[in-house]
């Protein structure tokens, strides 16, 4: 029986539990809001210091400089900068990589008035010129790659839409910004045009979309194939390719444009930017159609002193108008030496590449491409369309082993791993992934004999959609998409009754005997796959990120042999730009290789893994980058 003595006692007691768990709860809040106030503190000095600079940019002399005639220039432009980097935007530790290898091979930066007295005056360039662009015109660029234009003593040109100026889009710069950057002196100004939008858009099932704002093309973007305009590029036209508009009316509405962004810079900045990005031309003109082309041409020779006309290849030289020059658009994957190689091909010229840790470099003899080992990881670079290759010295012998390791390169390409291979590679046993397959393969003196495939998807267990299915889910999207960005209630109620109808539409599945839909993988599409292998005797396993692929896989119980790794170009794959990439970055992390004979400690034949002080370095630097993660993610 319970007393009332007995329950005030409990009660008291719960209380002065639950008091003290409060005040437990309270002390830790505190301690993380501190941990948060800290971070943003930290963060906001690193920002002032960014942005508060007392150094300013000195351009090249000629004393300075080394010039040998007629070299040309290159051209590189970046999406936009940020911490980490994501799909488009490149993070800022890579980026670094990325110019500090063009300063150690020579490189300076050039400036429009350089370019502009090259092609008008005939003005020598220095044999090693770098023009430098940044588009989009993002507050977070400015901000990430301000200090590193300081170290290296680059100037820039930054890219704005004049658009984004009433908005007041917090993640892009104001003009009275941008008047700020100039006086850094690291930066000018230029132009990527009034606006970003999209005509004559198509799915990937050829449904025609028509005309989309940034927002509804991000909304749809991974349903698209690549039948889309830039709506500077065309006539606005109907599903059949029919204009909807007449020339007079195409002329209105490319020359609105141009006129609202020659107004609002004179209006906020005092001045239109001398340099302009026709977004996306290509093509040879100034648009996809003659009349169009022509329409472009007048107001960007009556605007601009330069335009850049086309996007794939870096290099420039007198031979190629003002009015159309090219730059290469680096990706926030391509490592170092994707770039250098790039270049490279298309200046015709030699230099050299990074290398990364020579101790570890001194284990292989780089037959193809480019190797560069950093930290716990090889990133093995491929030609232009051919291959990289580079074989472990000392691995003649080499026959039951086991080894380990994280293919990190992008799902499309290929990464390959040669056992027991002789010196020409006539006799091996090979595992690769090609373009998210994985094949094990063998060839003894005759053509190449595949053993096993498996496609990494389905060893994921991913759900295999028909056609139809993937179908009706593009058409799901987009309906959504343009009911949510609808301009008028009567456009909504349209798509709103377009898309009950397609949600309520039952499409055969695979189990059902329909076509199964094989996607095309992008070239930016990240991969990331552990494999450990088993060879012994004539017996192959293979797991795939801890779960086993193949079981006593039988193989050819040839004596021992050499390893190679190989990284391959994978084709063109989906991507609506850098069509013209065609090299590919193999990556190998945590590579460890060793014998395979039972015994509880196994002799490791080569381990890619840091050891002593650089270990404790390396582990400290993780540790470091997942607390920032933390803090940037929770706040």
């Amino acid at each position: 029986m319970t007393t009332p003595t007995n329950f005030i006692a409990r009660k008291y007691r719960k209380t002065a539990v639950y008091a003290k768990f409060t005040e437990l709860k309270d002390r830790k809040k505190m301690v993380r809001v501190v941990f948060q106030l800290l971070f943003i503190f930290a963060i906001i000095a690193i920002a002032v210091v960014t942005l508060l600079t007392l150094k300013a940019y000195k351009p090249y002399t000629e004393q300075s400089t080394k010039f040998s005639g007629d070299k040309g220039f290159v051209a590189l432009s970046y999406f936009g900068v940020e911490r980490i980097g994501k799909q488009n935007i490149i993070g800022i530790g890579r980026l670094r990589e990325h110019l500090q290898a063009l300063k150690d091979l020579g490189y300076v930066t050039i400036t429009q008035q350089d370019i502009l007295d090259y092609y008008q005056s005939g003005k020598e360039l220095p044999e090693k010129s770098l023009f430098l662009i940044f588009e989009d015109g993002r507050r977070d660029t400015a901000i990430f790659s301000q200090g590193i234009l300081e170290d290296l003593n680059f100037k820039a040109t930054m890219l704005t839409y004049p658009e984004k100026f009433d908005k007041k889009d917090p993640k892009f710069l104001l003009p009275e910004e941008l008047t700020e950057l100039e006086k850094t002196t690291y930066w000018e100004m230029g132009t990527n045009g009034y606006r970003l939008a999209f005509i004559n858009v198509f799915d990937r099932y050829d449904n025609y979309l028509g005309e989309l704002v940034p927002l509804e093309h991000a909304g749809v973007a991974p349903y698209l194939g690549r039948k889309y305009n830039h709506y500077l590029m065309d006539y606005i036209r109907d599903e059949y390719g029919v204009p909807k508009e007449s020339y007079t009316r195409m002329k209105e509405r490319i020359s609105h444009d141009y006129q609202a962004m020659r107004d609002i810079y004179t209006q906020s900045i005092g001045y239109v930017p001398g340099m302009y990005i026709l977004m996306h031309s290509n093509t040879g003109q100034f648009g996809n159609n003659d009349k169009v082309s022509a329409v472009n041409e007048d107001w960007i020779k009556k605007l601009f002193t330069m335009n850049f006309n086309r996007e794939g290849f870096t290099f420039n030289q007198r031979n190629s108008s003002i009015y159309d020059l090219t730059r290469m658009q680096p990706q926030p994957y391509w490592y170092t030496n994707h770039l250098l190689m790039r270049i490279k091909y298309d200046i015709n010229q030699d230099l050299d590449f990074v290398t990364g840790n020579l101790n570890k470099q001194r284990k292989w003899d780089t037959r193809k491409g480019a190797l560069e080992i950093k930290d716990e990881t090889m990133v093995l670079t491929s030609l232009p369309k051919d291959q990289g290759l580079v074989r472990l010295k000392n691995s003649n012998d080499f026959e039951d082993i086991k080894l380990s390791v994280r293919l990190k390169g992008n799902k499309f390409g290929l990464q390959r791993i040669y056992l027991r291979a002789d010196e020409n590679l006539k006799n091996f046993l090979s595992v690769y992934i090609l373009n998210n397959v994985l094949y094990v393969t063998e060839q003894n003196g005759s053509a190449e004999k595949e053993l096993f495939k498996l496609n990494l998807d389905q060893h994921d267990g991913k759900t295999i959609l028909s056609v139809s299915e993937d179908k009706k889910a593009a058409e799901q999207i987009a309906l959504t998409t343009l009911l949510q960005y609808a301009n008028s209630p009567e456009k909504a109620k349209a798509y709103a009754v377009r898309l009950e109808n397609k949600t309520r539409e039952v499409p055969p599945t695979v189990a059902e005997g329909a076509e199964p839909y094989i996607p095309e993988i992008s070239v930016h599409a990240k991969g990331d796959r552990h494999l450990a292998l088993s060879l012994k005797g004539d017996k192959l396993t293979i797991i795939v990120d801890d779960k086993e692929a193949i079981n006593d896989l039988p193989v050819s119980n040839t004596k021992g042999g050499a390893i190679f790794l190989e990284s391959a170009w994978g084709g063109y794959g989906q991507s609506q730009r850098n069509l013209a990439d065609d090299v590919y970055d193999g990556v190998f992390d945590e590579l460890i290789i060793s014998e395979n004979t039972g015994a509880e400690h196994e002799k490791i034949l080569f381990d890619s893994k840091l050891e002593g002080f650089d270990n404790v370095k390396f582990k400290v630097k993780l540790l470091w980058e997942a607390l920032v993660d933390f803090f940037v993610k929770y706040l």
